[in-house]
């Protein structure tokens, strides 16, 4: 198989890129093979624009995710179990059965793991922040809700 980088074929075939903690990912350009004193290597071009790009395949492709999809999305973000759980309002052991393939993650919790991964690269939106603001509010001791007007319009004002 031929390998295209940056438009021009060279012979090289597809290197299986297993660092990433992924089982079908394969390299067809952007790495170079390499000899050193500790024997054959290999040199990953711009290693965090390829995790960025497994992240938005994985954050945007149609299959369900697996165990190690859902810890290599985790990772990325650098979030620990913890974390993640309180995000998706579940615990760490959950998250931890989920990476152990010990149950799937359910549709919700996969939905909202992907929108949080494409919010943490997009930096548009933060959907990380958003989730934590939405926690806080769960653990707000009142249920009044108070809205007054302001120079924009309408607006929910701190209880």
């Amino acid at each position: 198989m031929k390998e295209f980088k940056y438009g021009k074929a060279a012979e090289q075939p597809p290197y299986h890129y297993k660092m990433c903690g992924l089982d079908d990912v394969y390299l067809t350009s952007g790495y170079e093979r390499t000899d050193t004193e500790y024997g054959a290597g290999v040199v990953i071009h711009d290693m965090d624009g390829l995790h960025r790009a497994i992240g938005v395949h994985l954050a945007t492709c149609k299959k369900a995710l697996n165990e190690k999809e859902v810890r290599f999305l985790r990772h990325e973000m650098d979030l620990t179990q913890a974390e993640l759980g309180d995000l998706l309002r579940v615990t760490d052991q959950t998250v931890a059965r989920w990476e152990k393939s010990e149950c799937p993650i359910p549709g919700p919790a996969e939905l909202l793991l992907r929108v949080l991964y494409l919010g943490h690269i997009s930096k548009k939106v933060d959907v990380r922040k958003l989730a934590e603001q939405l926690r806080a509010m769960d653990e707000s001791t009142t249920d009044r809700q108070l809205f007054g007007t302001t120079e924009h319009g309408w607006e929910a004002l701190a209880a």
